[in-house]
């Protein structure tokens, strides 16, 4: 048995070798988690080689880090103390290389994007970004224009659109798919699910600034043509608004039916405060999400929020 309760390799002259640092990296996370299946996720590679790794370092180490159960872990008492030493290290260890990186950096980093985005897909994930960049304020802007950098002091802007972004550099974020979502009350109320036929006696819920489409009926045209509906939507029943989270939220308070955007709708979708009657109707949008900047315009705090949003899409 390899395992003991003494750091007997304390007496050595050279305790960590660059391999075992590797597998502390692992360790801390597994230990914050209590989880190899989150940390394999945390780290992108496999719960087995996250295992592999832990028992490599509990065996070079001879120290039982983790008591395993059927379905959790726990931390040992020795896994406790040097869970705590290396989650101090590794924070110290984080803040020093972001103070070297924050010398460069204006306190403040502008972003621009739309009221729906901002809301339901970014504000929920700024608090990771909080923590990790402290030295970096943020000042948000909503609006669903294109608008020029210079002139409203933007150093970002992530847009849902298919435009030729000719003065901007920008990184292809993600797709998007359109699909009708109403609240569960509506859906029930109107016979929808598996039913497209009864959208006829929908109300249609619409957004006027709905990111540089021509008509507040293309999204809906655009679905319709998808499957080869025949419906004319202008003669539908109709209530516009000028943001796309008020068509959400009419949507979620039983009004009527609106065009949800899977990726900004997710959430709402998961709760099920709204859900898509016709679940298997989802059509591909030509527009996507992108995240711009200034071509050749120097900006690290902007490079470093890129890369920290191109996180969550790789």
């Amino acid at each position: 048995m390899y395992y003991g309760t003494k750091f007997k390799f304390l007496n050595k002259n050279r305790i960590i070798n660059r391999y075992q640092l590797a597998k502390l990296y692992t360790f801390e996370s597994v230990a914050r988690h209590l989880s190899f299946a989150l940390a394999a996720e945390e780290l992108c590679i496999s719960p087995s080689a996250v295992s592999h790794q832990i028992n490599k370092l509990e065996e070079e180490l001879d120290i039982k880090l983790f008591k395993r159960f059927h379905r959790r872990i726990e931390l040992t008492h020795d896994g406790k103390n040097l869970f705590n030493v290396v989650k101090k290290s590794f924070n110290s260890l984080n803040q020093e290389i972001l103070e070297i990186k924050n010398q460069e950096l204006s306190n403040q980093l502008t972003i621009y994007s739309s009221s729906a985005f901002t809301q339901a897909w970014l504000i929920p994930k700024l608090s990771q970004f909080a923590r990790q960049y402290p030295f970096i304020s943020l000042n948000v802007l909503s609006g669903n224009k294109v608008i020029n950098f210079n002139q409203h002091r933007i150093d970002l802007a992530i847009y849902y659109n298919d435009l030729d972004n000719g003065d901007l550099s920008c990184d292809h974020l993600m797709d998007e798919t359109i699909v009708p979502v109403c609240s569960p009350y509506y859906a029930e109320q109107h016979n929808l699910y598996n039913n497209v036929d009864n959208l006829k006696h929908c109300v249609l819920l619409h957004d006027n600034q709905n990111n540089g489409y021509d008509s507040n009926f293309d999204e809906w045209n655009n679905w319709g043509n998808y499957y080869s509906l025949s419906y004319d939507f202008n003669i539908l029943q109709n209530i516009f608004f000028d943001r796309f989270d008020y068509a959400v939220a009419a949507a979620i308070n039983h009004v009527g039916l609106a065009m949800g955007r899977k990726q900004v709708i997710g959430k709402y979708l998961k709760s099920e405060q709204l859900v898509t009657p016709f679940a298997e109707m989802e059509a591909p949008c030509s527009k996507r999400y992108y995240i711009c900047k200034s071509k050749g315009k120097h900006n690290p705090k902007a490079d470093i929020f890129i890369q920290w949003l191109k996180h969550y899409f790789q």
